[in-house]
């Protein structure tokens, strides 16, 4: 495989959850977001919150990013050109999900080649109400992710990856024999093993009353841990639905 310095921290990049309560510089902050914005886009619709209050900050991070699709401030520029947006939101948001994804990578990977640790948090479209609330965002702006950033204070293992011949499909995709499949998982369940990341973690999802546990933290990894997300959480859409009505989408009408 080919190896220089960009690579190099891409390749070496890992979730940090632990920081120095040292406050990353103006001009680092700066880098950061400008990188990101360097990224390619479709329509350049994200934007980012910053919370510098490591009190709040989710695992007291110096830095907590918030990249947004922001569908309000495109609005504002087709205003100005005498437009108004026909797309529906279902396509407007796709396109939005895009390009603030891109940035988000991006500024992992600046902060990553300057000496900064970062962790992705998901759950930022479910936190949508409070993070509204918090930054005072109008309507037509939505939570997509949030990042923690700042210097690490631990330096944990790189984590296991499927092997490529379960990632790239040439020309045509494959039809997985279970034998594919036991493989691919071996591969990703013993690195974790190895590393006992749940074991420390202390983290199993608890199964629902009357539903046997067959696991413990001998066995207990990182493909079991994903199914029982998507087996047992998620079900009621809902859940999201209501989430971008409050931020000013109405995907039902969509449909």
């Amino acid at each position: 495989m080919i190896s220089n310095p960009v690579i190099d921290a891409m390749m070496n990049r890992k979730s940090i959850r632990k920081y120095r309560e040292e406050q990353p510089s103006d001009e680092v902050v700066e880098t950061v977001i400008r990188v990101g914005q360097q990224a390619p886009f479709a329509m350049q619709m994200g934007s980012v919150l910053l919370s510098r209050n490591m009190e709040r900050n989710i695992f007291r991070a110096p830095l907590l990013f918030t990249i947004c699709v922001d569908v309000y401030r495109m609005e504002k520029v087709m205003e100005m050109r005498g437009w108004k947006r026909k797309a529906s939101d279902l396509y407007t948001l796709m396109f939005g999900i895009q390009d603030a994804a891109y940035m988000a990578e991006n500024m992992v990977i600046a902060a990553e080649s300057i000496g900064l640790g970062s962790c992705f948090i998901g759950a930022a479209p479910f936190m949508a109400e409070k993070i509204k609330e918090l930054y005072e965002l109008p309507d037509r702006i939505f939570p997509l992710v949030m990042l923690t950033m700042g210097y690490p204070d631990e330096d944990p293992p790189l984590r296991p990856r499927y092997p490529m011949d379960f990632h790239l499909f040439e020309e045509e995709y494959p039809r997985f024999s279970d034998d594919d499949v036991s493989e691919a998982m071996k591969k990703m369940d013993s690195g974790y093993l190895r590393q006992e990341y749940y074991r420390k973690a202390n983290y199993m999802i608890p199964l629902p009353e009357g539903m046997e546990e067959r696991f413990d933290f001998d066995k207990y990894s990182w493909t079991e841990h994903i199914s029982r997300k998507l087996g047992l959480w998620g079900e009621n859409p809902e859940d999201i639905l209501k989430n971008l009505e409050l931020c000013g989408f109405s995907i039902r009408a969509c449909i």
